[in-house]
């Protein structure tokens, strides 16, 4: 039977839970204690039993050095997540090319992902995205630059975006 490998890293915004496939793609990640709470999030044909591990390899090793501020780390973190909607597949990849330190606008957002007038479709992206931190969703801000929402809280959200304009401004 296939499993997946979960693991729990504190970071200074709390407890982050990762899912991670066989081969080491992150399929779910966010700010909890308990990995449980994301199979929700995870796709049906990603689904499997948690294996609880204390290290993900890799996967740990990147989140350790974005917190020490190399913010490109987790850039090159395999995602595996699916959907039934091509846009909302293409905006994820889109995200992740958003640079830490410079958050963009629901509209601009939709811009990049090639479909301008497609905000609502960009924030539903944002909204369904079950793999927090890897697929950036914090650098996503309202139009007139508040925080809007995010699933694991404002405060989870405050710090990431501190955090990536501390370690850029320097």
């Amino acid at each position: 039977m296939s499993m997946n490998d979960s693991t729990v890293l504190h970071t200074p915004a709390g407890p982050l839970s990762i899912v991670a496939g066989p081969d080491g793609a992150v399929r779910a990640a966010g700010f909890t204690a308990d990995p449980a709470t994301l199979l929700p999030l995870v796709h049906p044909r990603l689904r499997a039993p948690l294996r609880q591990r204390a290290d993900l390899g890799p996967v740990t090793a990147a989140v350790v050095s974005y917190l020490d501020g190399d913010l490109a780390a987790i850039d090159v973190v395999p995602v595996e997540q699916h959907t039934s909607g091509e846009f909302m597949a293409h905006a994820w990849t889109v995200l992740r090319d958003v640079k830490a330190g410079e958050p963009v606008t629901y509209t601009a957002y939709a811009g990049l992902a090639g479909r301008p007038a497609a905000v609502r479709a960009a924030a539903a992206a944002c909204a369904r995205n079950a793999a927090a931190l890897f697929v950036p969703c914090h650098r996503v801000l309202r139009t007139d630059g508040t925080l809007g929402g995010y699933r694991w809280g404002l405060d989870v959200k405050k710090w990431l975006l501190g955090h990536e304009r501390r370690v850029t401004e320097n």
